[in-house]
């Protein structure tokens, strides 16, 4: 057996620098609304004398801080690999990835216990209506700022950038209870119950996002490998490469948003090395240009008497 192909792949997670530069663009601009919302939300709660707004305030710096994770992780994780870091730097992007998710569970459990703790409280007076403001601006906001960053995320393939949109969503989500409460202690102060049953809701809603970023993250980090279509996808395109008689022992693994691949190929007994390596190389650039987002490939060469076959396990 000879395994054909020892280089370095290119990079990890989102290599090139424009997508770094995009993700520093979205989150940079996210940062900056992240901390005028925040000075304006608890504003319009101590003004207002909403309870609900200022605690939405404090959830917002929470988006802030996830902001500065991304804004730090992808300076690690953009970087091209290196001799003590062969396969890149993606992995850094799946755990920034399952903290923001940390996070976001974290601000999900203490909503939801924040608001069965109060189911009894009552409020003193009606809140302002300036508190109602900071609430609707915060959900127009976000909501903004989620669409546009969970867009970029998707096209520059950064998982961290799609889990901080959700972030971005989550404090759109968290301003709904708080707005409702808002509004409906202005109309009646026995409907404030609202904005209890509200923010379950909301908590749930958040977990439920947690599990969706959260779960391909940590099976990157635990070495779960590509799906059994996308298996069978670098199979048959190896298969119909001139000179392969036989494909198996397919095995994959996650880099940042791509997948590294190493595979075995059997060809004619005969077959000289030079062309073996041909072979193996044309294998090679075919995965890379049709595969399932495969950042890197290793070919390994066997010999085949036994004539062309169906691909092995």
């Amino acid at each position: 057996m000879v395994a054909v192909d020892d280089s370095m792949p290119s990079a990890g997670g989102t290599a090139s620098d424009s997508a770094a530069a995009e993700v520093r663009r979205v989150t940079w601009t996210g940062l900056v609304v992240n901390i005028l919302l925040v000075a304006f939300k608890l504003a319009g709660g101590l003004l207002g004398r909403s309870q609900a707004v200022v605690a939405d305030a404090v959830h917002s710096l929470s988006d802030a801080g996830t902001d500065v994770a991304v804004l730090v992780g992808v300076r690690y994780w953009s970087a091209p690999a290196d001799e003590r870091h062969p396969y890149g730097h993606g992995r850094i992007e799946a755990v920034v990835t399952a903290l923001i998710a940390l996070a976001l569970a974290g601000v999900a459990v203490g909503l939801g216990y924040q608001a069965l703790a109060s189911l009894a409280e009552k409020h003193a007076s009606p809140p302002g209506g300036i508190a109602l403001v900071a609430a609707l601006a915060s959900i127009v906001c976000k909501e903004v700022l989620y669409r546009w960053s969970v867009a970029a995320g998707r096209r520059v393939r950064s998982s961290a950038l799609v889990a901080n949109a959700w972030h971005h969503r989550s404090d759109a989500l968290s301003s709904v209870p708080a707005a409702l409460a808002v509004a409906g202690a202005r109309l009646n102060p026995s409907w404030a119950l609202l904005d209890h049953v509200g923010a379950v809701l909301v908590s749930f809603i958040i977990l439920q996002a947690v599990w969706r970023i959260g779960r391909p993250a940590v099976q990157e980090l635990v070495d779960t490998g590509a799906s059994a279509q996308e298996r069978r996808q670098i199979r048959a395109i190896a298969l119909k490469t001139e000179g392969v008689r036989q494909v198996h022992a397919v095995r994959t693994r996650r880099l940042g948003p791509g997948l590294a691949a190493d595979l075995h190929i059997g060809v004619d007994g005969a077959m000289t090395v030079r062309r073996g390596h041909t072979v193996s190389e044309e294998v090679k650039h075919r995965l890379l240009e049709a595969g399932p987002a495969l950042v890197d490939v290793v070919v390994h060469l066997e010999p085949d008497d036994e004539g062309p076959g169906e691909p092995g396990a």
